[in-house]
């Protein structure tokens, strides 16, 4: 077995595909019957599904039920271009070298340069 994508479910996915390439810089692949996205990011992709009700994000990434681990090669340099974007980072999960932040819709994200673990 192996992972084929990952699933996120939220509000309003052509909203969310704007945030996905325009701030993260992962590439659009598809958009299905104008509500499923289809994001790339490396060899992983993931679909962006629209949902009816969604869970209360949780208020730190050390509550979430899952979260998305992001690798870089320069974390301050990745950390300054995404702050540039517009993105707000969320504190951390427990150490300064993993930042955490959100989507849109509060789906949890760590930023980490794994050779600086």
């Amino acid at each position: 077995m192996k992972i084929g994508h990952i699933e996120l479910f939220v509000a309003d996915p052509l909203k969310s595909k704007d945030f996905y390439v325009e701030v993260l810089g992962f590439e659009e692949v598809a958009v299905q019957g104008g509500k499923f996205v289809w994001v790339k990011s490396g060899e992983i992709e993931i679909l962006l599904r629209p949902s009816a009700s969604r869970p209360s994000p949780s208020p730190d990434y050390q509550h979430t039920a899952q979260g998305i681990t992001l690798y870089c090669d320069d974390l301050a340099k990745t950390m300054r271009r995404l702050k540039d974007r517009g993105l707000e980072f969320k504190g951390t999960d427990g150490s300064e070298k993993c930042p955490t932040f959100t989507d849109p819709d509060g789906n949890w994200f760590q930023l980490v340069n794994p050779e600086d673990m």
